[in-house]
């Protein structure tokens, strides 16, 4: 498969940069959500309350790119051009990486620590690499790529035990993370096939806009209130809508002009920043053993994983 080479995102270091970029963001949202539910007043079991809050930030973050998107110049498509087809396949990205997907990470999040989900989600790099083995013809399961998946994969299992060195997950909490991190690679296949006939900003506005008015709307549906909170709780939101925007936006892009591998290799950063930003802002605590453990075998496998691809002609 041919990847189009005339766009400057197609550059190593400027690939590199704009990764590192969204992983910053992406692991900045760890510590946000778990600030979210004190300001917005979301108690730990109400699942309807944290999909509100969801969908409420996903739906501004899809708003905040169609008013971005409005100021740039030639843009050449608009939801007007797209055809019954492509609005069905938007619709089905919408619902699996942002109403489905963010149901299962935020329930998920509120059962466990920030510094946990950021690395159990790193697991979505190791579902990336098995799925396109099945579905590109150049990112085949190399004998390094298996290792890689077998490291990152110790390392989901090593940091759910305890001291006491009995394992401590539950569904709701840990399985719920990790369900999300199969939904988000799944999601990443798709949005790269669909970015060849659809502009990646404007898919990126769709569904998340779409995708967060759903889960509001159920959210509702169910009982809960629209979100209400302070001045901060409502900044903090802002922040949330904006850093899903422009990670959303330039990840898309990066995956239209990169090997999916080539840019899934930088989410090894977002357990780094996840974890180190939950101790910052949370005040968590990273120097246990297993978090101590399960970060080098994360990085060192997610690297395993994509350096072989990286090397490959395209």
């Amino acid at each position: 498969m041919q990847l189009e080479k005339q766009s400057i995102l197609a550059r190593p270091v400027v690939a590199a940069l704009l990764a590192s970029f969204c992983a910053l963001l992406w692991g900045s949202a760890y510590p946000a959500i778990k600030l979210g539910y004190e300001l917005f007043s979301v108690g730990a079991d109400d699942t309807a309350a944290k999909m509100a809050f969801a969908g409420l930030r996903f739906a501004l973050a899809g708003l905040l790119v169609v008013f971005v998107r409005f100021f740039q110049k030639g843009v050449k498509q608009s939801p007007r051009s797209l055809d019954r087809r492509q609005w069905g396949s938007i619709a089905l990205l919408s619902l699996m990486q942002t109403t489905v997907h963010y149901y299962f990470f935020y329930v998920g999040v509120s059962y466990t620590t920030g510094a946990k989900s950021s690395i159990l989600n790193a697991s979505s790099v190791f579902f990336s690499a098995i799925l396109a083995h099945f579905f590109y013809s150049n990112d085949k399961i190399s004998t390094r790529k298996a290792v890689g998946i077998l490291f990152g994969f110790l390392a989901v299992i090593m940091v759910n035990f305890e001291s006491s060195l009995t394992l401590s997950v539950s569904l709701q909490g840990e399985g719920f993370i990790i369900i999300a991190a199969l939904l988000h690679s799944m999601s990443s296949l798709y949005s790269k096939r669909m970015s060849k006939s659809i502009d990646p900003v404007l898919l990126t506005a769709l569904q998340l806009f779409l995708g967060g008015s759903v889960l509001l709307g159920i959210a509702l549906l169910q009982g809960a209130s629209f979100p209400r909170s302070s001045l901060a709780g409502f900044g903090l939101l802002a922040y949330m809508a904006g850093l899903s925007a422009a990670a959303f936006s330039l990840w898309t892009k990066l995956l239209k002009y990169n090997r999916v591998s080539s840019i899934t290799i930088f989410n090894f950063l977002i357990p780094v920043f996840g974890t180190l930003l939950s101790a910052l802002v949370l005040g968590e605590s990273v120097l246990r053993m297993q978090y101590l453990a399960s970060l080098p075998l994360v990085a060192i496998g997610v690297i395993l994983v994509t350096y072989s691809s990286s090397k490959a002609p395209v």
